[in-house]
């Protein structure tokens, strides 16, 4: 079965750091961008992060600018997430998805062919 694994998430204060990885089961992530997405209770699914194939400019939301910064390891076949100076406004589950995107469809979910599951993260403050 295709799908995505997300791991990384856990619990830190306010103003810690996680790393997330994004790990592809069954297929290679080459030639295809990634995306991070993130979900809060009660809240619509937001993209946070994208990185093209060939590993151009990244695209964030305004919100983690500064902050987050999205990489891929193509020898390794994983994409990162690294997350520094965390809010309590980042916490949710966060969830990476792939697929042959367009720059114009980065942040569409829909645009996406395969989700993970998603890994929690909470910041307390």
């Amino acid at each position: 079965q295709v799908r995505l694994v997300e791991s990384g998430g856990g619990s830190v204060q306010a103003g810690g750091s996680l790393r997330l990885s994004c790990t592809p089961s069954r297929y290679t992530l080459s030639f295809l961008t990634v995306g991070w997405f993130r979900q809060a209770p009660g809240k619509e699914r937001e993209f946070v992060a994208g990185i093209r194939w060939n590993s151009d400019t990244p695209y964030y939301v305004d919100s983690v600018k500064g902050r987050f910064t999205i990489s891929r390891d193509d020898a390794k076949n994983k994409v990162y997430l690294q997350m520094h100076s965390l809010e309590t406004e980042d916490m949710a589950v966060y969830s990476c998805a792939s697929g042959p995107i367009y720059t114009q469809s980065i942040a569409t979910p829909r645009a996406y062919s395969t989700w993970g599951q998603g890994t929690q993260v909470n910041v307390s403050s």
